[in-house]
């Protein structure tokens, strides 16, 4: 069993061996180095060649955002962010994922050393995702922007089927990819339900930032709202995403039973919910992630009728959640990122 070498990049003294107790404790990685600043981790990377950064975003002579901006022009590896789950680092981490960082972590709370089994658990999972993610999805995401068509309602001059939904789940690598297909979304698509497995801070500055940058509307969802074509309505972090339907119109409904394949929101919640209000009108779309969730209810939505669309392994980031999905025969499609938002809007055209 190969053992993914890991270097830890923070300032912190007690972090740097928190962090180094944690991934030490996994059979399968070994932390080869520690490294106090940006210049620190520079000549470590060169001399101990790790499988896995993890890069604190706010540190002294350089933040870990500029770093990153240059390893990955540089020498792109996986890197996990270690973040403080704030408001004020949400656009932070934000920005790093943008860059292409595989994914990100809290950093743990120094008085809570008792209670730190999942977060330990979450780390090892992280790390161990991020040793095996796709750095060659990352790279062909941020250079293959320029060549996505903006969207505008010329773009789609033909209408879509009434009460026609589009569901998109995603955890690792998942914010860029959504980002991907929203970009290629007219303002008169239909509306877009999403789940991604984010923290409560992050998903509104998540969705402010999607609003911004799409031609549709993005929202952070809240209870009771009315679905309206051209708006995406993301699920908020520690809060389930259902559907239901009053007369012909979907409303959003919020809540907060027990995770689902450890995760709330769960897309497996999202789906089941979306397949019982819309039937074959809904189009079901899982992207990168690690694990399973989704896979499951993707199928039930194949199987009762539904078009339904997974990732290909060659654009995801990590190929748990697709790759799932493609395994139980779930997906009528397995497209490249760049071909998802068209298959959708084709499977929903009126034409």
């Amino acid at each position: 069993m190969r053992t993914i070498k890991v270097l830890i990049v923070d300032d912190s003294e007690l972090i740097r061996q928190l962090l180094s107790q944690i991934i030490n404790s996994a059979d399968d990685m070994e932390v080869v180095g520690v490294a106090v600043d940006p210049y620190d981790a520079r000549a470590k990377i060169k001399e101990l060649n790790p499988d896995v950064l993890t890069l604190d975003i706010e540190m002294p002579k350089m933040d870990g955002i500029s770093f990153l901006r240059n390893l990955m022009k540089l020498r792109p590896m996986p890197v996990v962010m270690i973040s403080t789950l704030t408001e004020k680092g949400a656009p932070a981490t934000l920005e790093a994922l943008d860059l292409g960082a595989v994914d990100y972590l809290p950093k743990p709370k120094t008085d809570q050393v008792h209670g730190l089994h999942g977060y330990a658990l979450d780390i090892i999972e992280k790390v161990r995702a991020a040793a095996s993610a796709n750095i060659y999805s990352l790279e062909r995401m941020q250079n293959a922007r320029a060549n996505i068509p903006i969207a505008r309602e010329k773009d789609a001059p033909y209408g879509f089927s009434p009460g026609r939904i589009i569901a998109i789940g995603a955890s690792t690598g998942g914010t860029e990819a959504i980002k991907e297909v929203l970009l290629g979304m007219p303002v008169n698509c239909p509306p877009l339900v999403l789940s991604q497995h984010i923290p409560p801070v992050f998903s509104a500055t998540y969705a402010d930032r999607m609003d911004r940058l799409c031609d549709i509307s993005v929202f952070e969802a809240k209870d009771d709202m009315k679905l309206e074509s051209g708006c995406a309505y993301l699920a908020p972090g520690d809060y389930h995403l259902k559907i239901v339907k009053k007369g012909s119109a979907y409303y959003t409904k919020l809540d907060q039973s027990e995770p689902v394949n450890r995760h709330r929101p769960a897309v497996d919640v999202m789906f089941d919910s979306v397949l019982e209000v819309a039937a074959t009108k809904a189009v079901g779309i899982l992207l990168t992630g690690m694990g399973k969730d989704g896979a499951d209810s993707l199928l039930r939505m194949r199987e009762a009728g539904c078009n339904t669309i997974a990732q290909d392994k060659e654009t995801s980031v990590v190929w748990g959640m697709p790759g799932a999905a493609v395994a139980v025969g779930a997906a009528v499609d397995v497209l490249p990122l760049e071909k998802i938002f068209s298959k959708a809007l084709s499977y929903c055209s009126n034409r």
